[in-house]
C-alpha cells in the first residue's frame, strides 16, 4: 500500500489580512505617501486603513491580500485628500490675527472701537444657540481642529464646519452693531 505525499501547503494556515497589511507597511506607506504628499498624512492614512481591515466581527478573506491592502489604502488616502479639500472650501479665516503686526501705541480712539468691536462680539456669540459658540470657541480660542472637535462632541465633521461657518457670519455682521450703537 502507498501512501499519498501530504501536501504541505494544505496545512500550513495563511496570514490574515492584518498580518499582510503588517509585513508590508513600508511599501503601503508609500503607496499613501505618492496620493497625500506628507508623511503624517501617509501615517494617519495608513493607521486609518488598518483600523478598516482589522475592524469588524468577522475576518475579511482577500484572493490577493496585498493587492487588496493596497487598494484600502489608496481609497482612504482619497477620501483623506477629498476631506482637506472640503475643508480648505469651508475655512472662514484668511487672516491670523494674532500674527498681524501693530505699529506704535494705540490710541485713545482705536482702544475705544476695539473695545467696541469686543463687546459686539460678545454680544453676537451669547446670542448664538450653546453647541455654536462651544464649537467656535473650541477652534478659533483653544485651536482644536475640526476633526477633534467633531470626535469630542460626537457629531459629524460637516455639521462642525457649518456651525463655524454660521459663528464667523455672525460676528461678520458685528460691523452692523457697531454701526446701531
Amino acid at each position: 500500500m502507498m501512501r499519498e505525499p501530504i501536501d504541505s501547503a494544505l496545512h500550513l494556515s495563511e496570514p490574515t489580512l492584518a498580518e499582510v497589511f503588517i509585513a508590508n507597511r513600508a511599501q503601503l506607506l508609500r503607496v499613501a505617501r505618492r496620493i497625500v504628499r506628507t508623511a503624517e498624512l501617509a501615517d494617519d492614512v495608513v493607521q486609518d486603513a488598518y483600523l478598516k481591515i482589522t475592524d469588524g466581527p468577522c475576518e475579511r478573506k482577500a484572493d490577493r491580500p496585498i493587492g487588496y491592502c493596497c487598494q484600502v489604502v489608496r481609497n482612504v488616502a482619497l477620501d483623506c485628500c477629498r476631506r482637506h479639500t472640503v475643508e480648505a472650501n469651508y475655512r472662514t479665516f484668511d487672516v491670523d490675527i494674532e500674527a498681524l503686526e501693530v505699529a506704535g501705541a494705540p490710541t485713545p480712539d482705536r482702544l475705544m472701537r476695539e473695545r467696541q468691536a469686543i463687546q459686539a462680539i460678545d454680544k453676537v456669540l451669547a446670542g448664538l444657540p450653546a453647541r455654536t459658540r462651544l464649537v467656535f470657541e473650541l477652534y478659533r480660542l483653544e485651536g482644536l481642529t475640526q476633526r477633534d472637535i467633531a470626535q469630542r462632541l460626537g457629531c459629524a465633521l460637516g455639521l462642525v464646519n457649518g456651525l463655524i461657518a454660521e459663528a464667523a457670519q455672525a460676528i461678520k455682521e458685528c460691523g452692523r452693531l457697531l454701526e446701531d450703537d
